[in-house]
């Protein structure tokens, strides 16, 4: 009886290290075929691998390094759970054949912010190289043009995003959610939609049926408004209403026309920010947003949304003919004034040269002839920095260079 004992346990004791070593070497091979055809995007760091026999398979301090980041984006644990061993072995030794129902979860997300979260070859063309407007123009500096960035957020005291995601698959369709800490979350249902593995990569088989997209800022809105309204010197009312012109401006390049609820709900969401319910189609052109043309019938078609619980109705957009901005056929040559070596006054200097005035008090005029007075930071190959004092500190604004049309130094003129 002994023996027996001590023989069941030998083969309990044996068949679980060869499962976990089965699991851990298969995870590897897996991973490593992952990396691989995610090579051309980044970096995976796969960290330490474990499992379960309940089905799981667990990393632990993996990381993903972006080429077009700067900063890695690190996941403490990592957690796929199959629902049994047997499952987690088939989808191991076969990617292709996932269970019906599994679930993924990433836990302790963290990003760290830079104020160039960008690489310099990634923004070298600017954001819109088809010279089509962009849509949502989110601006946080007298320059128009300069959106909202991760420059900004750090100012605002966001200086890292953290949070959570998990996905859950089920014979009736897909489930995801992202939380992060301060920064709202997004959640996702997609019924009948499945996650296939094709060529190591992850791919969704949608069953035609739209996904609905639940966005909660948990303030962000609000701090984002009042903050990029101070920076450009308006109220938040009215910096919501140029974001909406921008809006418009950029579906007016694309022949389309937002109906006044569509307006109204973007202004809202802007200011106060909420929860927003979306009814959202992946394959469809315009994610599925109801476009009204001329014809009969079209009355009642609205794009299904809802805002903190409540239907918004005539949510649409509207075929018209695409504009374009006309710009001027030539421009203005400005007026240089005789240079005084005893009077010290603004006087223009070459823009090649603003490297020479780094820490010397400058005016900048953008081209739309907002102007920007303050200290010169730095130069760079694409934007310079000037620093106003704000608020008994100084607060640096980046400007693109292409945008500005005027640089003057507050010097002594030279003698001539």
């Amino acid at each position: 009886m002994k023996r027996l004992f001590a023989t069941l346990v030998i083969v309990v004791v044996v068949g679980l290290v060869a499962f976990k070593a089965g699991v851990w070497w298969l995870a590897d091979q897996r991973l490593a075929e992952l990396r691989t055809g995610l090579e051309a995007s980044g970096v995976l760091h796969r960290g330490s691998i474990s499992s379960g026999v309940d089905g799981r398979l667990v990393l632990n301090d993996a990381s993903w390094q972006d080429f077009e980041l700067t900063q890695p984006l690190d996941i403490q644990k990592v957690e796929f759970d199959a629902g049994s061993p047997v499952s987690l072995l088939s989808a191991l030794i076969d990617p292709t054949r996932l269970p019906g129902s599994w679930a993924l979860s990433l836990e302790g997300l963290e990003l760290d912010l830079e104020p160039t979260m960008l690489r310099n070859w990634v923004t070298a063309e600017g954001p819109n190289s088809d010279d089509e407007p962009p849509l949502f123009m989110l601006s946080c500096a007298p320059d128009p043009r300069q959106q909202l960035g991760s420059g900004d957020l750090i100012r605002m005291g966001v200086t890292r995003l953290t949070g959570e995601a998990f996905i859950r698959q089920s014979p009736e369709g897909l489930q995801a959610e992202l939380n992060t800490l301060s920064t709202g979350s997004l959640e996702l249902n997609w019924p009948g939609s499945r996650v296939q593995v094709t060529d190591t990569l992850p791919a969704i088989d949608d069953a035609g049926e739209p996904m609905r997209l639940t966005v909660r800022d948990a303030g962000l809105m609000r701090r984002i408004a009042a903050y990029c309204a101070r920076e450009v010197g308006v109220s938040a009312t009215e910096w919501a209403a140029r974001a909406v012109q921008a809006l418009e401006g950029g579906l007016a390049a694309r022949g389309l026309a937002p109906s006044d609820q569509l307006k109204a709900l973007y202004r809202q969401w802007l200011l106060e920010g909420g929860e927003l319910i979306l009814s959202i189609r992946p394959e469809a052109a315009l994610l599925g947003i109801s476009v009204r043309t001329d014809e009969v019938g079209q009355a009642g078609n609205s794009w299904p949304v809802r805002y903190n619980g409540s239907e918004v109705p005539d949510v649409y957009l509207n075929e018209v003919a695409p504009t374009a901005e006309v710009l001027p056929e030539t421009a203005v040559e400005p007026v240089v004034q005789p240079e005084n070596p005893d009077v010290e006054a603004w006087y223009p200097e070459p823009l090649d040269t603003a490297g020479q005035w780094v820490g010397r008090k400058v005016r900048v005029t953008l081209s739309n002839d907002n102007s920007v007075e303050g200290r010169l930071v730095s130069v760079g190959e694409r934007e310079l920095e000037v620093a106003r004092v704000i608020a008994g500190g100084e607060v640096a604004y980046p400007m693109l260079i292409r945008a500005i049309t005027n640089f003057e130094v507050w010097r002594r003129g030279r003698a001539q």
